[in-house]
């Protein structure tokens, strides 16, 4: 547990020195509220927290090598993680780098990551598909090109989920925690004391921008934050499974359920149903239909009280949707075929809950009053 609490220590105080003296960075590493589709907070904040989070990690894991619980792997993920943070940090400081140039980053870290590592998916207990994926045991370091792509594929997709979740104050950090504890207990349970270290080192920095970012969204975790929470959750994911072929794939995608689902629904709803680029942003996010559908408030001379208090009531309804994932996960880990059915009942779950809110059809019980009235939203 000191890995945790170490890097819980140092991102809480980078945190905290960047909230203090953000007068004197504030033009570069602010996020101001405007009427961009994707905004849903009031004044001029610090989008940099994702530098708390990577120096939290980093001095924890650097303390976890120092003990000799882990070895050169740990410096190779945080090596590996580059391109994809600074991309997104580049991002949050000029706001001026593009989601393709920000994509091909996250893609150069997923190979950087392979190739470093070592490691690559070699089973995903689909019979034909893991024929496919060319099967080797790790210490032959073997290499088999649609392994490859996949893993890339896969930590490429997860770096950007992460991202595109991140709208609400604490909704990424909160569900990436839930995420990272899950990966940290089944590799505690074989035994994986890399995962273990990982798990504990990411679970702790974030809690420590967390007290910082919920309720108050006193600092953003911003694109490098993102990108660097989701590298590392899915990079983790791919050691787990690769070095203990006991660990179905489906544990790892079952327990980040909530973030793949997102993403898959949301290229699918750009794509096939409005028939424009996914990268194109819009405000029908399942965590923006409960910000509209499921929280009503009154925009009265506290208004930017309320926007702020509406921000953060937000985030509690989709750290309990993503539990719905992460604990059967966690309970059913040494079973892939419950595994696989609950991530398709989870998908279920998710499109169900979508037709609902996007019709208004929101559960009654479900809706709360927040802010200084109770009257409904006017954009309902």
């Amino acid at each position: 547990m000191q890995t945790l609490f170490l890097a819980l220590f140092v991102s809480y105080v980078v945190a905290m020195a960047i909230v203090r003296l953000q007068r004197l960075h504030l033009p570069y590493t602010g996020d101001e509220h405007s009427s961009a589709i994707q905004k849903f907070h009031h004044g001029v904040v610090p989008r940099v927290g994702g530098v708390a989070v990577a120096l939290g990690c980093g001095a924890a894991l650097a303390w976890s090598g120092w003990r000799g619980l882990v070895g050169i792997e740990s410096a190779w993920l945080l090596i590996a993680v580059g391109p994809a943070f600074a991309a997104g940090l580049w991002e949050d400081l000029t706001k001026r780098l593009g989601p393709m140039a920000r994509l091909l980053a996250t893609l150069a870290a997923g190979v950087l990551g392979a190739w470093l590592l070592q490691v690559q998916l070699t089973h995903v207990d689909i019979g034909w598909l893991d024929a496919w994926l060319g099967w080797q045991p790790v210490q032959e370091r073997a290499i088999a090109p649609l392994g490859l792509l996949l893993t890339v594929i896969g930590v490429t997709g997860l770096s950007n989920a992460i991202n595109i979740i991140d709208g609400f104050h604490g909704l990424s950090a909160g569900v990436s925690i839930l995420m990272f504890i899950a990966l940290g207990y089944v590799g505690w349970a074989v035994g994986d004391a890399l995962v273990v270290q990982v798990s504990l080192a990411m679970a702790g920095a974030l809690l420590g921008f967390l007290v910082w970012n919920f309720p108050r969204g006193l600092i953003f975790l911003g694109d490098g934050g993102a990108y660097l929470t989701g590298f590392v959750l899915a990079q983790t994911g791919v050691l787990l499974t690769v070095r203990n072929p006991e660990v179905s794939a489906w544990f790892v995608l079952l327990v980040c359920a909530y973030p793949v689902t997102e993403t898959l629904f949301s290229i699918y709803r750009k794509l096939l149903v409005r028939n424009v680029s996914p990268a194109m942003p819009d405000g029908l996010h399942l965590h923006m239909l409960v910000y509209r559908r499921l929280l009503r408030w009154a925009a009265r001379p506290a208004a930017a009280r309320d926007v702020t208090r509406r921000n953060a009531a937000t985030s509690p309804y989709l750290w309990a949707l993503s539990s719905l994932s992460v604990m059967p996960a966690v309970l059913l880990w040494r079973w892939p075929w419950a595994l696989q059915a609950c991530t398709a009942l989870y998908a279920a779950v998710y499109v169900l809950l979508y037709r609902r809110l996007a019709r208004f059809r929101s559960p009654v019980w479900l809706r709360r009053s927040v802010g200084a009235g109770s009257q409904p939203d006017s954009s309902r």
